[in-house]
């Protein structure tokens, strides 16, 4: 099954705390803190792995979570740094945030990575805190948190040249004898199912071809596969229209031609103005006046139009040097296409941000960076207590609920920690 978009849930690794530790060793008194820094988390790092054809791996496994880096320990031995989870994806794979559907990432070279989600940062050993003043720290950093968020992969196909045009209309058969994919053929509709691949060899030089599931009429309102594959006509350079000529399923090729158009304009103008070679197929089967007729419309129109039978490879040559003419030109006159990815800033904006609000009797105090102090503060010891103190009142905490109406007496919670105001 070909599988082309997917939603997972990711969480890095949670750094490790650092370590409160004093020697302890005979004959050595006072020996001072020796307590180690933790270990980083791990990464998130979404990959690009030419290997991988489709996201169907994800249908089973939603759930991706980096390891851990490890706390800290004694004799100012560092916790170790919790291994990245490295996700790998097809390349073509697009990252998108759910939450704010901004595009993170734009997957499209093989070996091409994004940290989806940073480890959170090792705590400091409370050896890092010991100074002239403070001889012997009782107190240690807590580890960064995990970042955790929801992304959606979608895979829109890297090839240079795409085959469109009705189902049954012969672009698998082309394919097949102009590469070395093997595609499913048949004699009904909606044989191909999903985009197949292939490489077309051409004077020392190749180029991908692949083959888009058959449109229809109203495939730009999704009838049909229509807007499921469309997008993969996006990102190719140039197209290759097949038409049935003979009109052997009693359709009119001009009308066919004419809807299919239509479809792509309906979807992108600009997919619409992309280089177009028209391949009129099945003329062992045409009369010759409907070839003609034919031609003559796609000619007037402006198209290169090229007599072929696909099964037999008869006139396939002449079409795939057509194409490979017109994507060595397009390539000279036009920049890579570029999606517009959002650069997200290293730090979260709210991570330094303090709120205040009074709930069930008592006035309540969050914050992200709050949360990692708070993590590391040693309630029995009276100068760690009063660091935490003075960051809250430094955020201006204090001001906040005194103008909210706190009086001395009141009650102030900190996360699961409460202590009384008192009037200095």
């Amino acid at each position: 099954m070909f599988v082309d978009k997917a939603q997972i849930f990711i969480k890095s690794g949670r750094g490790g705390n650092g370590s409160v530790s004093f020697r302890r060793e005979a004959f050595i008194p006072q020996g001072g803190p020796d307590g180690g820094n933790g270990g980083r988390g791990g990464d998130i790092v979404i990959k690009a792995d030419v290997n991988i054809r489709t996201l169907m791996d994800f249908r089973y496994r939603r759930k991706y979570e980096a390891e851990s880096g490890e706390d800290g320990r004694g004799r100012q031995q560092y916790g170790k740094d919790g291994k990245d989870l490295v996700i790998r994806v097809p390349v073509g794979t697009i990252v998108k945030d759910v939450s704010s559907g901004n595009v993170l990432a734009d997957l499209k070279e093989n070996g091409a990575s994004f940290v989806a989600a940073k480890g959170g940062k090792g705590g400091k050993g409370n050896v890092f805190y010991k100074n002239s003043v403070r001889q012997a720290p009782n107190f240690a950093e807590a580890g960064g948190a995990a970042k955790e968020r929801t992304i959606e992969l979608e895979l829109k196909l890297l090839a240079d040249v795409g085959l469109v045009g009705y189902p049954n209309v012969g672009k698998s058969s082309f394919l097949s004898v102009s590469t070395n994919a093997d595609p499913k053929i048949a004699d009904y509709h909606f044989t191909t199912i999903y985009p197949n691949l292939g490489i077309v060899s051409m004077y020392d030089d190749s180029f991908v071809l692949v083959d888009i599931p058959g449109l229809i009429e109203g495939a730009s309102e999704g009838l049909g596969m229509g807007l499921d594959f469309l997008k993969h006509v996006e990102r190719t350079k140039v197209l290759i229209h097949v038409v049935d000529v003979s009109g052997s399923e009693g359709r009119d090729p001009i009308e066919d031609f004419e809807k299919i158009n239509s479809e792509l304009r309906s979807y992108s103008e600009k997919l619409a103005n992309k280089p177009m070679i028209v391949a009129a197929n099945k003329i062992d089967l045409a009369e010759d006046e409907d070839l003609e007729r034919f031609t003559r419309y796609a000619e007037g129109r402006g198209y290169e139009v090229y007599p072929i039978c696909a099964p037999i490879n008869e006139g396939v040559k002449a079409v795939l040097d057509a194409a490979f003419r017109a994507l060595k030109k397009y390539e000279e006159e036009n920049e890579p296409e570029e999606i517009a990815v959002v650069s997200e800033p290293d730090e979260d904006p709210d991570y330094r941000e303090v709120h205040v609000s009074f709930e069930n009797g008592c006035y309540t105090v969050t914050g992200k960076q709050l949360r990692k102090i708070f993590d590391s503060t040693n309630f029995f010891d009276a100068g760690s207590l009063r660091y935490l103190y003075k960051y809250i009142e430094g955020k201006g905490a204090i001001a906040r609920m005194l103008e909210m109406g706190m009086k001395e007496g009141d009650t102030i919670r900190v996360f699961d920690y409460e202590f009384e105001y008192i009037d200095e």
